[in-house]
C-alpha cells in the first residue's frame, strides 16, 4: 500500500487489512472456547480487557513501529516476511485444530490471576492482534509521512477496536447462534484464506528484497 496518498484504495485495502489483523473472526472461536465455563460478567471482563491490551499494544506499535525499526535496522521486507512466518503457524493451527488443555485453577485468587493471564495471552495477543495487524500497523508507522495518515490509521484502529468490544461484550448472545459444526467450518475455512495472507506477505518481503518480480495483477 503506498501510505503517502490518502485515496479510496488505501482506505479500503487498510481497512480489510486492520479488520483481518485487530478484527474479531479469529480470536471468536478461541475466546467463545476458553470462556465457555465462565459466568457471563467474567466473560465480559475478560472481552473488555482483551480488547483493550490490543487496541493500545496497536497504537503502541503504530506509533513506536518506525523508531523500532531504525533500532534493530529493518526494512518493510523483513517485518512482511516475519509476520507471514508467524502468521503461517497461526492460521495451520486454525486449520489443523489441535486440542489444548483447558487454563484450570484450583482457587479463587488464581482464578482472577488466570483470567487476567488469559485475555492478554493468547487471546489479545496474537488471537486479537494477530501477525497481520502487527505488520500492518509497524510498515504503517515506518511509511506515514503526512498528519492526516497518522489519523487515518488511528481512526481504523478505534473504530475496528469499538467494534471489537461490541463483539466480546456480547459472545454469550453471539454463541447462541452459532452452533459448534459452523464455528469448526468458518475457522477451517477461514484459516486457510489467512495462509493465503500469509504467503501474501512474504511474497511482499521478497519483492522488498528484489528476490522476486513484483506480480502484476
Amino acid at each position: 500500500m503506498d501510505f503517502q496518498n490518502i485515496n479510496g484504495e488505501l482506505v479500503t485495502g487498510l481497512l480489510l487489512l486492520l479488520l483481518i489483523g485487530i478484527g474479531p473472526k479469529i480470536a471468536l472461536v478461541p475466546f467463545l472456547e476458553k470462556t465457555k465455563d465462565l459466568d457471563a460478567a467474567t466473560t465480559r471482563e475478560i472481552g473488555t480487557r482483551m480488547v483493550t491490551v490490543a487496541i493500545v499494544t496497536s497504537l503502541i506499535l503504530f506509533f513506536a513501529g518506525a523508531l523500532l525499526m531504525k533500532l534493530l535496522h529493518l526494512t518493510g521486507g523483513a517485518v512482511s516476511i516475519g509476520g507471514g512466518i508467524v502468521l503461517i503457524l497461526l492460521a495451520l493451527k486454525m486449520t489443523l485444530r489441535p486440542e489444548e488443555p483447558p487454563v484450570s485453577a484450583e482457587t479463587g485468587a488464581a482464578k482472577v490471576i488466570d483470567h487476567h493471564h488469559l485475555a492478554v495471552y493468547p487471546l489479545a495477543v496474537p488471537y486479537l492482534l494477530n501477525p497481520v495487524g502487527m505488520t500492518v500497523l509497524i510498515i504503517a508507522s515506518d511509511e506515514a509521512s503526512s498528519f492526516w495518515t497518522y489519523v487515518l490509521v488511528v481512526a481504523m484502529v478505534l473504530l475496528i477496536g469499538a467494534f471489537d468490544m461490541l463483539i466480546f461484550r456480547n459472545t454469550d448472545k453471539i454463541a447462541k447462534r452459532l452452533s459448534p459444526t459452523k464455528m469448526i467450518v468458518s475457522e477451517i475455512v477461514f484459516g486457510i484464506l489467512l495462509t493465503a495472507v500469509a504467503i501474501q506477505l512474504i511474497a511482499y518481503g521478497l519483492t522488498d528484497y528484489g528476490i522476486i518480480a513484483p506480480v502484476a495483477h
